[in-house]
Order: structure tokens, then sequence, then C-alpha cells
């Protein structure tokens, strides 16, 4: 990743969302301020780089010569837009019910340029939100916002870290999270780019930090993901863009042994769905191309309380 700069990653989520928000019916996840995020000449750019995608993603349709919107919404709706919708709308719904139940601090774990702070009056008015990510990131984002005239609510605090060389938990007790109080952790698109370690170490800092009644949302690849002759096409494909953008997909879940290796990590699995579960969740009934995809998992732990035992 070119210093000074969002990863790739974090530029393709939030274009996904834009492009969601701005063709998408009905909507899976509303974000109206993620395409605000890009300058006119940078959106151009990624529609253009995108669209270019239909090689690899739909040969048969490549081969037509599509128009570049034929070709990017084949892109979205087959690769980019069914995570990146399904774990953001799992996450918030997550974040709702446990704001309900009095969580008042939110831990955006890898945030990129996630708008939740922006977007969510409703919310932000009864929590304290700490983006976690690598300072180049944060210091993207934060020129981004401020070429847009967008304040910085007092409720947002940046917490700048490396999760391969940093300790996240460290972090945030150097920052204004309170660990005595019951906190919500969300982790999207970043388990899978990591190695196995760095995971198992973010989690378990995770739940050092995180009192009694907190809890956790995060995605991750099941094993077969990584086995040539069980995963599906679009998972090959996917993985061959990752590896071609820089950032390559290493880690994964075995589901049968996640509840037991959360529980050693001092978390306590509540809730796995898998590809079928997605699908009738977010994507039933829908007539577009979006699709749960294939050997994505959404998940949610609750932290264990440390003082029983």
């Amino acid at each position: 990743m070119e210093a000074g700069r969002s990863s790739i990653s974090a530029l393709v989520t939030a274009f996904s969302r834009a492009y969601h928000n701005a063709h998408g019916s009905p909507r899976i996840f509303s974000d109206p301020l993620a395409g605000r995020m890009f300058a006119e000449e940078e959106r151009r750019f990624l529609e253009q780089t995108l669209s270019g995608l239909v090689r690899m993603v739909n040969p048969e349709l490549a081969a037509r010569g599509p128009d570049q919107a034929t070709a990017l919404a084949c892109v979205m709706q087959d690769q980019n837009g069914p995570i990146t919708l399904s774990r953001s709308r799992y996450a918030e719904d997550c974040l709702e019910k446990a704001v309900k139940k009095g969580v008042r601090q939110y831990v955006i774990v890898g945030a990129g340029l996630d708008t939740f702070a922006f977007r969510r009056p409703d919310l932000l008015k009864r929590l304290e939100v700490f983006e976690v990510d690598q300072p180049d990131t944060q210091k993207s984002k934060c020129q981004r916002l401020a070429r847009l005239g967008s304040g910085f609510p007092k409720q947002l605090h940046f917490v700048p870290v490396v999760l391969a060389t940093d300790i996240l938990d460290r972090a945030l007790w150097r920052s204004s999270y309170d660990p005595r109080q019951p906190g919500f952790f969300s982790w999207l698109g970043g388990t899978c780019y990591q190695t196995r370690e760095v995971v198992f170490a973010t989690l378990r800092a995770i739940a050092r930090v995180a009192a009694p009644g907190s809890s956790i949302v995060f995605d991750y690849v099941d094993q077969d993901a990584f086995d040539a002759r069980k995963a599906a096409r679009r998972m090959q494909v996917m993985q061959a863009i990752a590896s071609q953008a820089g950032e390559p997909m290493q880690a994964w879940f075995t589901p049968r042994d996640l509840p037991w290796e959360l529980q050693m990590l001092g978390l306590d699995l509540r809730e796995d769905l898998g590809p079928a579960e997605i699908e009738q969740r977010y994507f039933r009934n829908r007539k577009d191309g979006y699709h749960a995809f294939e050997h994505v998992h959404l998940a949610a732990a609750w932290s264990v309380d440390r003082r029983k035992g």
C-alpha cells in the first residue's frame, strides 16, 4: 500500500457501499455519504478499473463487449457488493440491539472509510465511537472529510493501530475507551487479509479489553475457500483479484472449530451465519444479481466474564 493513502480494500469497500446506495433497490444497506468520500476523478478511475475486472468475473459477458455501466454492475453484484453490504447491515443491526441493552462504546476495527459517525446521529448521541486503523488510512480519511468541510463529532476518536505489529488493547487503554464499561466491537473485511496469528492475537486483545456485556461481530471465510477442489468460482476469482491488488487473503476459520477456538481466546460464540442463512436474511427474493457469497460467514460473540470461575 502506498504511504499516506487508504488501503485498496478500504477504497473498494466504500465504493461498493456508494454504488449500491445509488443503484440498489431495495437497499440491503444504506450509506448516502460513501459516495462523497471520493473526488470525481477518483470515482471515474475506480469505475473504470473495477469494470475492467469483468474479464475475470464473467468472461462470457466480457466477450460480448459490454459498456462500462453493464460491466461495472456485473462486478459490483457478483464480487464487491454481497460481502460488503451484508456484513455492514449485520453489524449495525447487532449494534442497535446492543445500544438498546445499554452499550455506550463502539469500536470499529479496520474502520477504513466507514461513515457511521457521520450518518447515524440517532445512535451517535448515545455512543462514543473509536475507529481503529493504520495511521495512513486514517490520515487519508481525515483529508477526505476535510475536503467536504465535514466537522468531526466530539464522540469520534481515532486510534491508530497496525494490527500486524501493535497490540490493540494497549492502544485502546491509551485512548479514552473505558475498559470497565461494555463495548460493541466490529471487525469487518479484515480477518481474511491477516495471518491467523494476527487474527487470533487481535481477537484475544479484544477479549482482554472487553468488559462483561461486551460483544463483537466479524466476518470470516471458511477453510474450503482455500481448497481449489472445493472453493466456488466466485471465491477463486476474489482471491485472484485480492492477490493482484497486493492484499492477498490469508486466514480462515473452520465453522466446526470456531466455538472452542473463540472460547480459548475469552469469547463465547453466539451466532455463526453461513451463506445459506445470509442469503435468506438479506438477499431473499432479490431481482438483481446480489446473492450471498460462498464460504463467507458472519459471526457474533460475547466476552466471557473473567470474574466467574
